[in-house]
């Protein structure tokens, strides 16, 4: 397991979502409309605002109010706070709150995927992200098929290669804006 992932600006951020399962996760979930770094330092923001981090106090807490608070911990607070709710109460109750057992009750992929499918804001795109990132720095075996050909956060290992995959992404993006709409 790595001591730290380099998804923020943040080396607590950073240690905080390689060692604590939830955080890994409610950070995919926060991945949405804002940067890595903001989506990744989202727990860390949580923890200091709520006293604790896990998935009880999460789905205990109002969640709202926590994500309105300048600065905000996202971009749409009100919905992003009822998916991270909505993810809390998931994962206490289908895993008794501890999140590694989406990936560590796993037998095979086909069972990662329908776990990770199953956590309320997680889609294909995250689905493979996620599981590119168990693969390639926490050794999660049953998540190698998972891993997509293109880049992923799951090859991220340092602030520069973080720097070259949001610049490719937004190459990316360019281009598939710029290509001429197929819809007749």
């Amino acid at each position: 397991m790595p001591d730290r992932l380099f998804f923020t600006d943040s080396d607590e951020a950073n240690r905080l979502i390689a060692s604590d399962p939830l955080a890994l996760v409610v950070g995919f979930v926060l991945d949405q409309q804002v940067t890595v770094q903001k989506a990744f330092s989202g727990p860390l923001v949580l923890r200091e605002r709520l006293g604790a981090f896990d998935a009880a106090t999460l789905a205990a807490a109002e969640l709202e109010p926590v994500f309105r608070t300048p600065p905000a911990v996202h971009r749409y607070p009100r919905s992003m706070a009822k998916r991270v709710h909505d993810l809390a109460v998931h994962v206490r109750d289908r895993y008794d709150g501890d999140a590694e057992r989406v990936w560590s009750e796993a037998h095979d992929s086909d069972a990662l995927r329908a776990n990770l499918a199953a956590l309320p804001g997680f889609g294909e795109m995250k689905i493979k992200a996620l599981g590119s990132v168990l693969a390639k720095h926490f050794g999660v075996e049953v998540a190698r098929d998972l891993v997509p050909w293109h880049p992923t956060l799951g090859d991220v290992d340092s602030r520069q290669a973080l720097a070259d995959y949001q610049a490719a992404k937004r190459a990316h993006k360019a281009q598939w804006s710029a290509a001429p709409s197929r819809v007749p």
